[in-house]
């Protein structure tokens, strides 16, 4: 699924239900937890998140020391790690930042605005990095859409799942290439969920689906070919598939 991936990390179990409740509420976010900084680390090297939210006071293995863990490892060293702290002085984020942190959210924090603060986070963190690995993760997608598809040239009943289908992940699409300034893919995105939903409602053809469809991948580009198994950067295709 098309989603940008936050691992949020603190040992106390209602503050991890809390952040996973607020930001599922976003479409534009997959959520993971972990309970520790050491879970985290060895989390971060199976999934590639796209950002993560570290809690800074940790038994163990705290915030500090989980971003350096990750930043002596090629595979992880480039993940954006926003720290999550009740002592949110000026001071104390400056020196959160001089550590490496990209951003810092203050504790205690609004579920209701949460989302929105971590979106903020993407754009003051750049995105080259970034749009790398989503782009990895969106050709692994490309022959899901072209078998969708084919779909909808069969029966009405696999016609109307695979609409349904393409029409979600255009919408998901058009959101997260929003998030990252992808304004070309998500225009082409929401001409293509805006064609599916045409032919929905008896209007439209499914040919006007094939040319919206056409665009979109023509943007995206081929699909990523596999890669080896001890292939070091941080974005491999098999990491990357895993939702």
């Amino acid at each position: 699924m098309t989603a940008l991936r936050i691992l949020h990390v603190d040992d106390e179990p209602d503050i991890r239900e809390v952040v996973d409740l607020s930001l599922g509420l976003d479409p534009v976010f997959a959520v993971r937890s972990c309970d520790s900084g050491r879970n985290a680390v060895a989390a971060a090297l199976d999934w590639s998140p796209d950002l993560m939210l570290v809690d800074v006071m940790m038994p163990g293995m705290d915030g500090p020391a989980t971003l350096a863990s990750l930043r002596r490892t090629p595979r992880t060293a480039g993940i954006p790690v926003v720290f999550m702290t009740a002592r949110a002085e000026t001071q104390e984020i400056e020196r959160l930042k001089a550590l490496g942190a990209a951003g810092v959210i203050a504790k205690p924090f609004d579920p209701m605005t949460l989302a929105a603060a971590v979106r903020s986070q993407f754009h003051a963190v750049g995105t080259a990095v970034l749009r790398t690995g989503f782009m990895a993760r969106l050709r692994d997608e490309v022959n899901g859409l072209v078998a969708r598809r084919c779909d909808m040239r069969r029966d009405a009943a696999s016609s109307a799942a695979a609409r349904v289908e393409l029409k979600a992940f255009a919408r998901a699409l058009s959101e997260v290439a929003g998030v990252l300034g992808f304004d070309e893919l998500g225009g082409l995105a929401d001409k293509l969920a805006r064609a599916l939903t045409a032919t929905m409602n008896g209007a439209g053809s499914l040919d006007d689906v094939d040319h919206a469809l056409d665009a979109l991948l023509a943007a995206i580009g081929p699909a990523e070919p596999e890669a080896p198994a001890d292939h070091g950067g941080r974005y491999s295709t098999s990491a990357a598939s895993r939702t």
